[in-house]
Protein backbone atom coordinates (compact mmCIF):
# COMPACT_ATOMS: atom_id res chain seq x y z
CA UNK A 1 0.00 0.00 0.00
CA UNK A 2 1.67 3.28 -0.98
CA UNK A 3 1.50 5.79 2.02
CA UNK A 4 -0.47 8.85 1.47
CA UNK A 5 0.98 12.10 0.99
CA UNK A 6 0.41 14.14 4.52
CA UNK A 7 0.09 10.84 6.08
CA UNK A 8 0.45 12.36 9.75
CA UNK A 9 -2.22 12.96 11.80
CA UNK A 10 -4.18 16.08 10.70
CA UNK A 11 -5.03 17.60 14.10
CA UNK A 12 -2.76 16.60 16.74
CA UNK A 13 -4.15 18.18 19.73
CA UNK A 14 -7.21 15.97 19.27
CA UNK A 15 -6.35 12.25 18.82
CA UNK A 16 -7.91 9.35 18.92
CA UNK A 17 -6.19 5.66 18.09
CA UNK A 18 -8.58 4.93 15.79
CA UNK A 19 -8.33 7.09 12.76
CA UNK A 20 -7.91 6.35 8.88
CA UNK A 21 -5.78 8.73 6.53
CA UNK A 22 -7.93 8.90 3.06
CA UNK A 23 -5.42 11.09 1.75
CA UNK A 24 -3.70 9.96 -1.82
CA UNK A 25 -5.22 9.14 -5.11
CA UNK A 26 -8.70 10.46 -6.07
CA UNK A 27 -10.65 10.09 -9.00
CA UNK A 28 -11.50 13.45 -10.46
CA UNK A 29 -13.30 15.63 -12.89
CA UNK A 30 -13.71 19.47 -13.80
CA UNK A 31 -17.04 20.32 -14.90
CA UNK A 32 -17.26 23.94 -16.33
CA UNK A 33 -20.87 22.78 -17.59
CA UNK A 34 -22.05 21.93 -14.01
CA UNK A 35 -23.67 19.29 -15.28
CA UNK A 36 -22.51 16.56 -12.81
CA UNK A 37 -25.34 16.05 -10.49
CA UNK A 38 -27.52 16.18 -13.65
CA UNK A 39 -25.26 13.27 -15.23
CA UNK A 40 -25.58 11.55 -11.51
CA UNK A 41 -22.05 12.03 -10.54
CA UNK A 42 -22.88 11.81 -6.72
CA UNK A 43 -24.30 8.81 -7.18
CA UNK A 44 -20.88 7.17 -7.14
CA UNK A 45 -21.47 4.39 -9.59
CA UNK A 46 -19.20 6.19 -11.95
CA UNK A 47 -15.80 6.26 -12.74
CA UNK A 48 -14.11 9.86 -12.91
CA UNK A 49 -11.67 10.86 -15.86
CA UNK A 50 -8.77 12.05 -13.96
CA UNK A 51 -6.61 11.31 -10.72
CA UNK A 52 -5.50 13.94 -7.89
CA UNK A 53 -3.72 13.47 -5.23
CA UNK A 54 -5.52 14.37 -2.18
CA UNK A 55 -5.25 17.02 -0.19
CA UNK A 56 -3.39 19.00 -2.98
CA UNK A 57 -5.67 21.75 -5.11
CA UNK A 58 -5.44 20.81 -8.76
CA UNK A 59 -3.80 23.85 -9.53
CA UNK A 60 -0.49 22.71 -7.21
CA UNK A 61 2.38 20.36 -8.86
CA UNK A 62 1.95 18.28 -6.39
CA UNK A 63 -1.41 17.42 -7.08
CA UNK A 64 -0.25 15.68 -10.55
CA UNK A 65 -2.62 17.86 -12.51
CA UNK A 66 -1.09 21.58 -12.38
CA UNK A 67 -3.66 23.26 -13.83
CA UNK A 68 -3.74 27.33 -12.89
CA UNK A 69 -6.53 27.79 -14.96
CA UNK A 70 -10.44 28.67 -13.86
CA UNK A 71 -12.16 25.71 -13.15
CA UNK A 72 -14.89 26.62 -10.58
CA UNK A 73 -16.71 22.94 -10.19
CA UNK A 74 -14.97 19.74 -9.72
CA UNK A 75 -15.57 16.28 -8.34
CA UNK A 76 -13.47 13.53 -6.09
CA UNK A 77 -13.93 10.09 -5.44
CA UNK A 78 -12.63 7.10 -4.13
CA UNK A 79 -13.78 4.10 -3.16
CA UNK A 80 -13.77 3.02 0.55
CA UNK A 81 -13.32 -0.25 3.10
CA UNK A 82 -14.55 0.78 6.55
CA UNK A 83 -12.16 -1.09 8.61
CA UNK A 84 -13.69 -4.32 10.59
CA UNK A 85 -12.72 -2.91 13.81
CA UNK A 86 -15.22 0.03 13.44
CA UNK A 87 -18.19 -2.15 13.57
CA UNK A 88 -19.86 -1.42 16.58
CA UNK A 89 -18.96 2.15 16.51
CA UNK A 90 -19.63 5.82 14.86
CA UNK A 91 -17.88 6.51 11.98
CA UNK A 92 -16.99 10.53 11.29
CA UNK A 93 -15.37 11.60 8.20
CA UNK A 94 -13.70 14.44 7.98
CA UNK A 95 -12.29 17.79 5.86
CA UNK A 96 -9.92 20.30 6.94
CA UNK A 97 -10.44 22.11 4.12
CA UNK A 98 -12.70 22.59 1.10
CA UNK A 99 -12.48 25.53 -0.94
CA UNK A 100 -14.76 26.83 -0.98
CA UNK A 101 -18.73 25.19 -0.96
CA UNK A 102 -18.71 21.29 -0.58
CA UNK A 103 -21.09 19.06 -0.64
CA UNK A 104 -20.60 15.44 0.39
CA UNK A 105 -21.89 11.79 -1.07
CA UNK A 106 -21.70 8.33 0.63
CA UNK A 107 -23.24 5.82 -1.17
CA UNK A 108 -25.21 8.14 -2.95
CA UNK A 109 -27.01 9.48 -0.30
CA UNK A 110 -25.97 13.65 1.06
CA UNK A 111 -23.87 13.24 3.77
CA UNK A 112 -22.61 16.95 4.34
CA UNK A 113 -22.53 20.79 2.93
CA UNK A 114 -20.21 23.11 4.22
CA UNK A 115 -19.66 26.15 2.88
CA UNK A 116 -16.35 28.44 4.04
CA UNK A 117 -13.01 27.61 2.27
CA UNK A 118 -10.59 27.49 5.01
CA UNK A 119 -12.33 26.03 8.18
CA UNK A 120 -12.87 22.22 8.98
CA UNK A 121 -16.46 20.23 8.59
CA UNK A 122 -17.49 16.53 9.44
CA UNK A 123 -20.41 14.09 9.02
CA UNK A 124 -21.68 10.81 10.97
CA UNK A 125 -21.65 8.44 7.77
CA UNK A 126 -21.92 5.33 10.30
CA UNK A 127 -26.02 4.95 8.58
CA UNK A 128 -24.83 5.44 4.94
CA UNK A 129 -21.47 2.80 4.97
CA UNK A 130 -21.38 -0.49 4.03
CA UNK A 131 -18.96 -3.41 4.89
CA UNK A 132 -17.53 -2.93 1.36
CA UNK A 133 -17.68 -0.95 -1.69
CA UNK A 134 -18.42 2.17 -0.55
CA UNK A 135 -17.92 5.25 -2.77
CA UNK A 136 -17.48 8.63 -1.35
CA UNK A 137 -18.01 11.53 -4.02
CA UNK A 138 -17.43 15.45 -2.47
CA UNK A 139 -18.56 18.17 -5.19
CA UNK A 140 -16.51 21.86 -4.96
CA UNK A 141 -17.75 24.71 -6.07
CA UNK A 142 -15.23 27.94 -5.93
CA UNK A 143 -16.53 31.50 -7.07
CA UNK A 144 -12.85 32.60 -8.31
CA UNK A 145 -14.32 35.78 -10.21
CA UNK A 146 -16.18 37.19 -6.91
CA UNK A 147 -14.33 39.69 -4.99
CA UNK A 148 -16.90 39.23 -2.11
CA UNK A 149 -15.86 35.99 -1.24
CA UNK A 150 -13.39 35.81 1.93
CA UNK A 151 -10.77 34.66 -0.21
CA UNK A 152 -6.78 35.76 0.97
CA UNK A 153 -4.50 36.18 -1.54
CA UNK A 154 -6.44 33.98 -4.21
CA UNK A 155 -6.28 36.00 -7.13
CA UNK A 156 -9.56 36.70 -8.80
CA UNK A 157 -8.17 37.38 -12.51
CA UNK A 158 -6.66 35.00 -14.56
CA UNK A 159 -2.49 34.74 -13.32
CA UNK A 160 -0.85 35.89 -10.10
CA UNK A 161 0.03 39.75 -9.98
CA UNK A 162 1.19 42.22 -7.14
CA UNK A 163 -0.08 41.01 -4.01
CA UNK A 164 -2.06 37.93 -5.08
CA UNK A 165 -1.39 34.47 -5.82
CA UNK A 166 -2.83 31.38 -7.50
CA UNK A 167 -6.06 30.36 -6.39
CA UNK A 168 -7.29 27.25 -4.39
CA UNK A 169 -10.09 25.67 -5.49
CA UNK A 170 -10.89 21.98 -3.73
CA UNK A 171 -10.01 19.81 -0.83
CA UNK A 172 -6.67 21.30 -0.06
CA UNK A 173 -6.03 19.40 3.80
CA UNK A 174 -6.45 16.03 4.82
CA UNK A 175 -9.36 14.16 4.85
CA UNK A 176 -9.94 11.26 7.93
CA UNK A 177 -12.22 8.87 9.10
CA UNK A 178 -12.15 8.65 12.52
CA UNK A 179 -14.11 5.49 14.92
CA UNK A 180 -16.28 6.75 17.89
CA UNK A 181 -18.42 4.99 20.72
CA UNK A 182 -22.39 6.15 19.98
CA UNK A 183 -21.29 8.65 23.10
CA UNK A 184 -18.19 10.55 23.28
CA UNK A 185 -16.62 13.20 23.78
CA UNK A 186 -17.26 15.98 21.30
CA UNK A 187 -14.84 18.54 21.85
CA UNK A 188 -13.04 20.30 24.99
CA UNK A 189 -12.23 24.27 25.21
CA UNK A 190 -9.11 24.75 27.64
CA UNK A 191 -8.73 27.77 29.42
CA UNK A 192 -5.31 28.17 31.12
CA UNK A 193 -5.01 30.44 34.22
CA UNK A 194 -1.48 30.46 35.76
CA UNK A 195 -2.08 33.47 38.24
CA UNK A 196 -4.30 30.75 40.11
CA UNK A 197 -2.06 27.58 38.13
CA UNK A 198 -5.45 25.87 36.89
CA UNK A 199 -6.50 25.19 33.35
CA UNK A 200 -10.28 25.21 33.22
CA UNK A 201 -12.45 22.70 31.26
CA UNK A 202 -15.29 22.87 29.14
CA UNK A 203 -16.02 19.74 27.68
CA UNK A 204 -19.43 18.48 25.20
CA UNK A 205 -20.71 15.81 24.70
CA UNK A 206 -22.20 13.88 21.80
CA UNK A 207 -24.80 11.03 21.36
CA UNK A 208 -26.90 11.30 25.01
CA UNK A 209 -24.42 12.17 27.37
CA UNK A 210 -27.02 12.66 30.19
CA UNK A 211 -28.57 10.73 32.26
CA UNK A 212 -26.56 7.76 31.48
CA UNK A 213 -24.49 7.50 34.63
CA UNK A 214 -21.22 8.37 32.50
CA UNK A 215 -17.84 9.71 34.18
CA UNK A 216 -15.20 11.38 33.17
CA UNK A 217 -12.01 11.05 34.06
CA UNK A 218 -9.18 13.73 32.86
CA UNK A 219 -5.18 12.77 33.71
CA UNK A 220 -2.77 15.76 33.17
CA UNK A 221 0.53 15.22 33.23
CA UNK A 222 4.10 17.42 32.38
CA UNK A 223 7.20 14.92 31.38
CA UNK A 224 5.43 11.84 31.92
CA UNK A 225 4.62 13.29 35.74
CA UNK A 226 1.48 13.70 36.88
CA UNK A 227 0.72 17.39 37.49
CA UNK A 228 -3.32 16.41 38.24
CA UNK A 229 -5.83 14.07 38.38
CA UNK A 230 -9.89 14.29 38.03
CA UNK A 231 -13.01 12.35 37.73
CA UNK A 232 -16.24 13.12 37.88
CA UNK A 233 -20.07 12.28 36.54
CA UNK A 234 -21.14 14.12 33.28
CA UNK A 235 -24.82 15.16 34.11
CA UNK A 236 -25.41 16.96 31.11
CA UNK A 237 -24.46 17.25 27.48
CA UNK A 238 -21.88 19.85 28.77
CA UNK A 239 -19.34 19.89 31.88
CA UNK A 240 -17.54 22.78 33.33
CA UNK A 241 -14.96 21.88 35.52
CA UNK A 242 -11.62 23.92 36.91
CA UNK A 243 -8.69 22.01 38.21
CA UNK A 244 -5.72 22.54 40.04
CA UNK A 245 -2.09 21.69 38.62
CA UNK A 246 0.43 20.48 40.61
CA UNK A 247 2.43 23.14 41.68
CA UNK A 248 5.77 20.85 41.35
CA UNK A 249 7.85 22.51 44.36
CA UNK A 250 8.25 25.46 42.18
CA UNK A 251 4.67 27.47 42.06
CA UNK A 252 4.50 26.37 38.45
CA UNK A 253 6.52 29.31 36.93
CA UNK A 254 8.96 26.99 35.09
CA UNK A 255 6.36 25.48 33.31
CA UNK A 256 4.63 28.20 31.65
CA UNK A 257 4.88 27.96 27.83
CA UNK A 258 6.60 31.19 25.91
CA UNK A 259 8.85 31.26 23.02
CA UNK A 260 11.94 30.60 25.05
CA UNK A 261 10.26 27.78 26.81
CA UNK A 262 7.64 26.20 24.81
CA UNK A 263 6.39 23.91 28.10
CA UNK A 264 3.26 21.60 27.33
CA UNK A 265 1.45 19.92 29.45
CA UNK A 266 0.12 16.46 27.93
CA UNK A 267 -4.04 16.04 28.84
CA UNK A 268 -5.90 12.49 28.73
CA UNK A 269 -9.51 12.26 28.56
CA UNK A 270 -11.19 8.94 29.21
CA UNK A 271 -15.46 8.65 28.94
CA UNK A 272 -16.74 5.85 31.24
CA UNK A 273 -19.53 3.72 31.91
CA UNK A 274 -19.04 2.09 34.76
CA UNK A 275 -15.68 0.29 34.07
CA UNK A 276 -16.25 0.61 30.63
CA UNK A 277 -13.90 3.23 28.67
CA UNK A 278 -16.25 4.51 25.73
CA UNK A 279 -13.98 7.39 24.45
CA UNK A 280 -10.43 8.08 24.66
CA UNK A 281 -8.77 10.96 23.49
CA UNK A 282 -5.44 13.02 24.35
CA UNK A 283 -4.73 16.49 23.83
CA UNK A 284 -2.09 19.10 25.24
CA UNK A 285 -2.39 22.71 26.26
CA UNK A 286 0.01 25.90 27.15
CA UNK A 287 0.03 27.55 30.41
CA UNK A 288 0.07 30.76 29.66
CA UNK A 289 -1.43 34.34 29.71
CA UNK A 290 -1.49 37.21 27.28
CA UNK A 291 -2.47 40.15 28.77
CA UNK A 292 -2.52 44.13 28.27
CA UNK A 293 -1.36 45.78 31.51
CA UNK A 294 -0.70 49.71 31.89
CA UNK A 295 -0.05 49.79 27.92
CA UNK A 296 2.05 47.02 27.34
CA UNK A 297 1.50 43.90 25.70
CA UNK A 298 2.32 41.28 28.46
CA UNK A 299 2.70 37.28 27.68
CA UNK A 300 3.00 35.79 31.39
CA UNK A 301 2.26 39.08 33.25
CA UNK A 302 5.39 40.35 31.42
CA UNK A 303 5.82 43.07 28.67
CA UNK A 304 6.55 41.14 25.58
CA UNK A 305 8.21 42.87 22.73
CA UNK A 306 7.31 40.68 19.80
CA UNK A 307 9.84 40.07 16.79
CA UNK A 308 7.16 38.75 13.88
CA UNK A 309 7.51 38.09 10.25
CA UNK A 310 4.57 37.77 7.89
CA UNK A 311 4.39 34.39 6.69
CA UNK A 312 2.07 33.91 3.59
CA UNK A 313 1.55 30.16 3.81
CA UNK A 314 2.25 28.99 0.10
CA UNK A 315 4.80 26.63 -0.97
CA UNK A 316 5.61 26.38 -4.93
CA UNK A 317 4.65 23.00 -5.22
CA UNK A 318 1.83 22.50 -3.06
CA UNK A 319 0.37 26.21 -2.88
CA UNK A 320 -1.53 26.80 -0.11
CA UNK A 321 -1.19 23.21 1.39
CA UNK A 322 2.60 22.08 2.51
CA UNK A 323 3.57 19.38 0.80
CA UNK A 324 5.41 17.24 4.14
CA UNK A 325 5.10 17.94 7.93
CA UNK A 326 8.65 18.32 7.56
CA UNK A 327 8.41 21.74 5.60
CA UNK A 328 6.10 23.05 8.38
CA UNK A 329 7.89 22.08 11.20
CA UNK A 330 11.09 23.78 8.87
CA UNK A 331 9.41 26.95 8.39
CA UNK A 332 8.76 27.57 12.20
CA UNK A 333 12.68 26.58 12.75
CA UNK A 334 13.98 28.67 10.04
CA UNK A 335 11.84 31.64 11.42
CA UNK A 336 12.90 31.21 15.34
CA UNK A 337 16.78 30.53 13.56
CA UNK A 338 16.23 34.33 12.30
CA UNK A 339 15.65 35.27 15.68
CA UNK A 340 11.83 35.65 15.27
CA UNK A 341 9.59 34.79 18.07
CA UNK A 342 6.51 34.94 16.28
CA UNK A 343 4.83 35.26 13.42
CA UNK A 344 1.44 36.77 11.48
CA UNK A 345 -0.03 34.61 9.39
CA UNK A 346 -1.43 36.52 6.62
CA UNK A 347 -4.45 36.18 4.94
CA UNK A 348 -4.66 31.89 5.67
CA UNK A 349 -6.17 29.97 8.38
CA UNK A 350 -2.85 27.91 8.79
CA UNK A 351 -2.98 24.09 8.89
CA UNK A 352 -3.26 22.78 12.21
CA UNK A 353 -0.27 21.36 12.04
CA UNK A 354 1.80 24.62 11.96
CA UNK A 355 0.30 25.66 15.23
CA UNK A 356 0.95 22.09 16.36
CA UNK A 357 4.81 22.88 15.85
CA UNK A 358 4.77 26.62 16.99
CA UNK A 359 3.26 24.97 20.34
CA UNK A 360 6.24 22.55 20.03
CA UNK A 361 8.78 24.88 18.98
CA UNK A 362 7.71 28.26 20.40
CA UNK A 363 6.83 30.34 17.81
CA UNK A 364 4.03 33.02 19.09
CA UNK A 365 0.99 33.57 16.10
CA UNK A 366 -1.52 36.10 15.32
CA UNK A 367 -3.95 34.55 13.69
CA UNK A 368 -5.84 35.95 10.55
CA UNK A 369 -8.67 35.18 8.63
CA UNK A 370 -9.00 35.09 4.68
CA UNK A 371 -10.52 38.45 3.83
CA UNK A 372 -12.77 39.41 0.87
CA UNK A 373 -12.22 42.84 -1.09
CA UNK A 374 -15.57 44.00 -1.51
CA UNK A 375 -18.32 44.62 1.28
CA UNK A 376 -21.58 43.45 0.54
CA UNK A 377 -24.30 42.08 3.31
CA UNK A 378 -23.58 38.72 2.05
CA UNK A 379 -20.13 38.64 2.52
CA UNK A 380 -20.47 39.41 6.10
CA UNK A 381 -22.71 36.10 6.46
CA UNK A 382 -20.42 34.01 4.52
CA UNK A 383 -17.15 35.95 6.52
CA UNK A 384 -18.57 35.75 9.63
CA UNK A 385 -19.54 32.08 9.92
CA UNK A 386 -15.75 31.37 8.43
CA UNK A 387 -14.35 33.46 11.26
CA UNK A 388 -16.34 32.04 14.18
CA UNK A 389 -15.29 28.45 13.16
CA UNK A 390 -12.07 29.34 13.02
CA UNK A 391 -11.82 30.78 16.32
CA UNK A 392 -13.55 27.38 17.57
CA UNK A 393 -11.15 25.71 15.57
CA UNK A 394 -7.78 27.16 17.46
CA UNK A 395 -8.72 28.07 20.71
CA UNK A 396 -6.26 25.65 22.54
CA UNK A 397 -3.34 26.40 20.96
CA UNK A 398 -0.72 28.64 23.05
CA UNK A 399 0.97 29.98 20.37
CA UNK A 400 -2.10 32.10 19.39
CA UNK A 401 -1.87 35.52 21.06
CA UNK A 402 -3.60 37.50 18.95
CA UNK A 403 -6.51 37.05 16.90
CA UNK A 404 -7.29 39.90 13.67
CA UNK A 405 -10.43 39.06 11.76
CA UNK A 406 -9.51 42.41 9.49
CA UNK A 407 -6.22 43.46 7.64
CA UNK A 408 -6.18 46.74 5.50
CA UNK A 409 -10.19 47.65 5.24
CA UNK A 410 -10.06 44.18 3.43
CA UNK A 411 -13.78 43.87 2.59
CA UNK A 412 -14.68 47.11 4.13
CA UNK A 413 -12.84 49.21 1.55
CA UNK A 414 -15.00 52.52 2.53
CA UNK A 415 -14.58 52.23 6.32
CA UNK A 416 -13.07 55.59 6.93
CA UNK A 417 -16.37 56.74 5.57
CA UNK A 418 -19.47 54.29 5.72
CA UNK A 419 -21.33 53.65 8.84
CA UNK A 420 -22.22 50.27 7.82
CA UNK A 421 -18.85 49.10 7.23
CA UNK A 422 -17.44 50.21 10.41
CA UNK A 423 -20.23 48.41 12.64
CA UNK A 424 -19.01 45.47 10.92
CA UNK A 425 -15.66 45.68 11.74
CA UNK A 426 -16.74 46.74 15.28
CA UNK A 427 -18.75 43.67 15.20
CA UNK A 428 -16.35 41.73 14.37
CA UNK A 429 -14.30 42.83 17.24
CA UNK A 430 -16.81 42.35 19.72
CA UNK A 431 -17.92 38.80 17.97
CA UNK A 432 -14.21 37.68 18.66
CA UNK A 433 -14.06 39.27 22.49
CA UNK A 434 -17.44 37.45 23.11
CA UNK A 435 -15.64 34.27 22.04
CA UNK A 436 -12.45 34.51 23.45
CA UNK A 437 -12.28 37.39 26.31
CA UNK A 438 -8.43 36.15 26.92
CA UNK A 439 -6.72 37.28 23.64
CA UNK A 440 -6.58 40.65 22.48
CA UNK A 441 -8.23 41.54 19.12
CA UNK A 442 -7.39 43.78 16.74
CA UNK A 443 -10.35 45.25 14.20
CA UNK A 444 -8.43 46.25 11.18
CA UNK A 445 -5.04 45.79 10.97
CA UNK A 446 -3.08 48.35 9.19
CA UNK A 447 -5.05 51.69 9.18
CA UNK A 448 -8.66 52.68 9.45
CA UNK A 449 -8.88 51.02 12.69
CA UNK A 450 -12.18 51.09 15.07
CA UNK A 451 -12.19 49.75 18.88
CA UNK A 452 -8.89 47.42 19.25
CA UNK A 453 -7.15 46.08 21.32
CA UNK A 454 -3.22 46.93 19.64
CA UNK A 455 -2.57 49.94 17.53
CA UNK A 456 -1.50 48.26 14.43
CA UNK A 457 0.65 50.16 11.93
CA UNK A 458 1.79 49.48 8.35
CA UNK A 459 4.71 51.38 7.50
CA UNK A 460 6.85 50.76 4.53
CA UNK A 461 9.21 53.76 5.35
CA UNK A 462 12.11 52.43 4.77
CA UNK A 463 14.79 55.87 5.72
CA UNK A 464 16.00 55.06 9.04
CA UNK A 465 15.86 58.74 9.86
CA UNK A 466 12.21 58.91 9.02
CA UNK A 467 11.18 56.19 11.10
CA UNK A 468 13.10 57.25 14.45
CA UNK A 469 11.38 60.25 14.09
CA UNK A 470 8.25 58.74 13.44
CA UNK A 471 8.12 56.41 16.37
CA UNK A 472 10.08 58.61 19.02
CA UNK A 473 6.42 59.70 20.58
CA UNK A 474 2.58 57.97 20.70
CA UNK A 475 1.78 61.03 19.33
CA UNK A 476 4.21 61.16 15.98
CA UNK A 477 3.52 57.30 15.59
CA UNK A 478 -0.23 57.75 15.78
CA UNK A 479 -1.01 60.60 13.49
CA UNK A 480 1.23 59.40 10.92
CA UNK A 481 0.03 58.37 7.58
CA UNK A 482 1.63 55.63 5.92
CA UNK A 483 0.01 54.84 3.00
CA UNK A 484 -1.11 58.61 3.12
CA UNK A 485 -4.42 56.41 5.41
CA UNK A 486 -5.55 57.43 8.82
CA UNK A 487 -4.62 55.13 11.19
CA UNK A 488 -7.82 55.69 13.13
CA UNK A 489 -11.42 56.01 11.88
CA UNK A 490 -13.29 58.98 13.28
CA UNK A 491 -14.74 58.55 16.32
CA UNK A 492 -12.31 55.59 17.65
CA UNK A 493 -9.17 58.08 18.71
CA UNK A 494 -5.89 56.71 19.66
CA UNK A 495 -6.60 55.42 23.84
CA UNK A 496 -3.16 54.30 24.71
CA UNK A 497 -2.74 50.75 23.27
CA UNK A 498 0.53 49.13 23.00
CA UNK A 499 1.85 50.72 19.43
CA UNK A 500 3.15 47.93 17.30
CA UNK A 501 4.19 47.76 13.58
CA UNK A 502 2.90 44.97 12.17
CA UNK A 503 3.46 45.59 8.49
CA UNK A 504 7.10 46.69 6.97
CA UNK A 505 10.20 46.21 5.38
CA UNK A 506 9.56 44.18 1.66
CA UNK A 507 12.63 44.66 0.66
CA UNK A 508 13.24 42.93 -2.62
CA UNK A 509 15.81 40.79 -3.18
CA UNK A 510 16.45 38.54 -6.56
CA UNK A 511 18.33 35.21 -5.13
CA UNK A 512 16.60 32.72 -7.42
CA UNK A 513 15.00 32.54 -10.50
CA UNK A 514 12.04 33.89 -10.03
CA UNK A 515 11.64 37.59 -10.61
CA UNK A 516 9.60 40.40 -9.37
CA UNK A 517 9.42 42.92 -6.96
CA UNK A 518 8.97 44.48 -3.67
CA UNK A 519 8.71 47.73 -1.68
CA UNK A 520 12.55 48.85 -2.30
CA UNK A 521 15.54 46.65 -4.02
CA UNK A 522 18.61 45.25 -2.64
CA UNK A 523 21.50 44.78 -5.45
CA UNK A 524 23.71 42.49 -3.39
CA UNK A 525 24.02 40.96 -0.26
CA UNK A 526 25.81 44.15 1.88
CA UNK A 527 23.37 46.12 0.11
CA UNK A 528 19.85 43.66 1.65
CA UNK A 529 22.11 43.41 5.43
CA UNK A 530 22.20 47.87 5.52
CA UNK A 531 19.02 47.76 4.11
CA UNK A 532 17.31 45.10 6.84
CA UNK A 533 19.37 47.46 9.57
CA UNK A 534 17.63 50.58 8.19
CA UNK A 535 14.39 49.69 8.81
CA UNK A 536 14.42 47.18 11.87
CA UNK A 537 16.96 49.04 13.97
CA UNK A 538 14.78 52.43 14.95
CA UNK A 539 12.31 49.25 16.51
CA UNK A 540 15.29 48.57 18.64
CA UNK A 541 16.62 52.33 19.44
CA UNK A 542 16.41 53.98 22.87
CA UNK A 543 12.94 56.13 23.48
CA UNK A 544 11.27 54.10 20.48
CA UNK A 545 7.48 53.35 21.91
CA UNK A 546 6.71 50.16 19.25
CA UNK A 547 5.94 47.30 21.16
CA UNK A 548 7.09 44.98 18.26
CA UNK A 549 7.12 43.99 14.61
CA UNK A 550 6.31 41.98 11.76
CA UNK A 551 8.86 42.83 9.33
CA UNK A 552 7.77 41.25 5.48
CA UNK A 553 7.59 38.50 4.40
CA UNK A 554 9.20 35.11 5.54
CA UNK A 555 9.44 33.75 1.49
CA UNK A 556 9.44 34.99 -1.67
CA UNK A 557 5.79 34.02 -3.15
CA UNK A 558 5.17 33.69 -7.16
CA UNK A 559 5.79 37.06 -8.37
CA UNK A 560 6.85 38.61 -4.66
CA UNK A 561 10.40 38.27 -4.33
CA UNK A 562 10.51 40.53 -0.90
CA UNK A 563 11.35 37.53 1.86
CA UNK A 564 14.20 36.37 3.67
CA UNK A 565 14.04 33.41 2.22
CA UNK A 566 13.40 32.29 -1.18
CA UNK A 567 10.27 30.76 -2.41
CA UNK A 568 11.98 27.11 -1.81
CA UNK A 569 13.07 28.37 1.88
CA UNK A 570 16.96 28.91 1.07
CA UNK A 571 18.05 32.37 3.43
CA UNK A 572 19.06 35.30 0.96
CA UNK A 573 21.68 35.83 4.26
CA UNK A 574 23.22 33.38 6.99
CA UNK A 575 20.45 33.23 9.56
CA UNK A 576 22.86 34.04 12.52
CA UNK A 577 23.15 37.68 10.55
CA UNK A 578 19.67 38.18 10.41
CA UNK A 579 19.53 37.05 13.87
CA UNK A 580 22.05 39.65 14.62
CA UNK A 581 19.66 42.20 13.45
CA UNK A 582 16.41 41.40 15.58
CA UNK A 583 18.43 41.78 18.84
CA UNK A 584 19.54 44.91 17.83
CA UNK A 585 23.11 44.53 17.61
Amino acid sequence: MTVPYRSEHPRPQWVRESWLNLNGEWEFAFDDEREGEKLGWHRGDQALPLRIQVPFAFQSKLSGIGDPSVHDTVWYRRELTVPAEYNGKRILLHFGAVDYEASVWVNGRLAATHQGGHTPFSADITELVKETGNSIVVKAVDFSRDVTLPRGKQYWLNNSASIFYTRTTGIWQTVWLEAVAPVYIEKVKMTPDIDRNQIELRTAFKGGAAGRGLSLKVTVSFEGEIAAEDTYSVTGEEETRTIRLHDFNDHGLGRWWSPQKPNLYDIRFELKEGGNVLDDVTSYFGMRKVSIEDGKLCLNNRPFFSKMVLDQGYFPDGNLTPPSDEAIRRDVELTKEMGFNGARKHQKLEDPRYLYWCDKLGLVVWSEAANAYQFTEGYVQKFTKEWMESVERDYNHPCIIAWVPLNESWGVPNIQIDKQQQMHALAMYCLTKSLDPHRPVVSNDGWEMVKTDLFNIHDYEWRREVLEERYSSAESAVNAMPANRRLAVEGYPYEGQPILVTEFGGISYKKSEWDGWGYSGAVDDEDFEVRLRAVIQPFHGKGCVVQGYCYTQLTDVEQEINGLLTYDRVPKLPVERIRAINEGK
